[in-house]
């Protein structure tokens, strides 16, 4: 599914900045028997409703046209939220010194499943966050900021 991601991405990138928004990423999920493809969009100002039509109706002949989905899926255009979840590293760089919540796929060997703390640096092998707890990538499920 992320070569799908890939292609939408690269599709829509250009378009999607045209009218005024950064693309921040693309999720293509089956959920149940349906399959979702989410386009999630940013600005400095936030995101509304509206946004969300505009950026839709903008993107949907691109994609009838190129057809880069043989599936039926359903189509959201929506915003990352406050809650983020960081799937790439240009996300992981933007939120370097923010608080995250990390989740692993099972516990790991301080007995842990999730730690929250400030993101202090990143590889292509693990995260680091605050009191040099050291995660590698490949033991995590779920990358989000969280604010609370």
């Amino acid at each position: 599914m992320a070569n799908i991601e890939e292609k939408v991405e690269s599709l829509l990138k250009g378009k999607i900045e045209s009218l005024g928004y950064t693309l921040y990423d693309v999720e293509y999920a089956k959920e149940g028997p349906n399959y979702f493809l989410r386009i999630f969009i940013d600005k400095p100002e936030g995101i509304d409703l509206d946004d969300c039509e505009k950026v839709n109706n903008a993107i949907m002949d691109d994609l009838d046209k190129e057809d880069p989905i043989k599936e039926q899926y359903f189509l959201e255009v929506s915003s990352p939220g406050v809650e983020r979840i960081l799937r790439k590293d240009i996300h992981l760089e933007q939120n370097i010194g923010n608080k995250v919540q990390v989740k692993l796929f099972k516990k790991d060997e301080n007995n842990k499943k999730e730690y929250i703390g400030i993101l202090k640096d990143f590889d292509e092998n693990q995260i680091v966050i605050e009191d040099e707890i050291k995660v590698d990538r490949k033991n995590i499920s779920q990358i989000k900021t969280v604010y609370f």
